[in-house]
């Protein structure tokens, strides 16, 4: 734990030359993406949340599509939503501050149910998570007797309880193969279920969950893009509508598109998803030129440097489950680890 004095002004943290030396290697980490006259905001919490997690014994997980201060600033773990939950679990921390969306904080919890695990604002939801319960799994199964239910991890702990199996982008073809099964119900993202079905035998019973950012992308966009940029690679997250995923060059779950930039390093390239995660790639691919597409989430965003900072000196929020739904729902997440260890959304 630092020893050095912390300045503030009415709780809030301020900038000094102490805290300008503490935060310079992040900025000059993120000097590409963070405008250097916004770092003298940023910096203070930077430097202060540093000091609170050695206090708290805590690690910050930060999904890809979290702003570059927050992923590159404070975080511990970075990553898909799965890949957070499972890091997270192998931690010797007491706290988990989940920056990302509520869903995450639940797998986190389920994954390390002794740890206690906060998510800095309640509100932080999701489309996708919000658009089915428990009990409508259980009237699908009514319905379908005879199909075992995959659930996407981007879905609450009561439907993942409900639930055969979890599944992430990356690894849901496999999950549904593995099942051998006539017919299954694929839960809540049509358009992911749409893209699996594509690509296997298996008959898949779909939701009409969507990804209020990626539904909001179309084809003719993509189609705008190439006609601005002649030699952009685009690159397409599955959650995207059909028409998306047929104009794009690669379709992948983060961690996949990530993979693809490394691996290929496209002069110029898109990424048809949540615009941060444009500005956290292109910190690490600085050779690359990337258009941003920036379609937003508003609940990604609810999460911000000052509520992580009060999440750690208040230990607010806890993220609590019910015992039996956590083992259930845990039962559902170890028997996909036990199918692969394909990467999240």
């Amino acid at each position: 734990m630092s020893t050095t004095p912390r300045v503030s002004v009415d709780g809030e943290p301020v900038y000094t030359p102490e805290v300008a030396r503490r935060t310079a290697a992040v900025l000059e980490r993120v000097r590409r993406v963070v405008p250097e006259m916004e770092w003298p905001v940023h910096a203070p919490y930077v430097d202060a949340i540093r000091d609170w997690k050695a206090r708290r014994n805590a690690v910050i997980l930060a999904h890809n599509y979290q702003t570059p201060e927050i992923f590159y600033g404070v975080a511990d773990i970075t990553g898909d939503s799965l890949a957070l939950a499972r890091r997270a679990a192998e931690t010797d921390a007491d706290v988990i501050v989940m920056a990302g969306v509520h869903f995450m904080a639940e797998t986190a919890k389920i994954l390390s149910p002794e740890k206690t695990v906060l998510i800095p604002d309640l509100e932080a939801g999701c489309s996708l998570a919000e658009s089915i319960t428990g009990a409508d799994v259980r009237l699908l199964r009514e319905r379908y007797p005879d199909a075992p239910v995959v659930t996407y991890v981007n879905t609450s702990a009561d439907v993942k309880a409900e639930s055969d199996v979890c599944c992430t982008s990356a690894n849901a073809v496999e999950v549904v193969e593995s099942l051998a099964a006539r017919r299954v119900i694929f839960l809540p993202d049509e358009y992911l279920g749409r893209y699996v079905a594509s690509r296997t035998t298996t008959e898949i019973i779909l939701w009409k969950g969507h990804c209020e950012v990626h539904e909001r992308f179309t084809g003719e966009e993509i189609e705008v893009y190439r006609k601005q940029h002649t030699d952009i690679a685009v690159l397409a997250h599955p959650e995207c509508p059909p028409d998306v995923l047929a104009a794009s060059d690669f379709v992948g779950s983060t961690s996949g598109l990530i993979r693809h930039v490394e691996e290929r390093r496209p002069a110029k390239v898109v990424l048809i998803t949540e615009c941060s995660m444009s500005d956290n790639v292109a910190v690490q691919f600085p050779e690359v030129e990337f258009i941003r597409p920036c379609n937003l989430c508003p609940h990604m965003k609810r999460i911000t440097l000052p509520n992580i900072l009060r999440s750690l000196q208040k230990m607010e929020h806890r993220v609590e489950i019910e015992p039996e739904v956590t083992a259930r729902a845990r039962t559902a997440v170890e028997r996909m680890l036990a199918v692969g260890r394909g990467a999240g959304r």
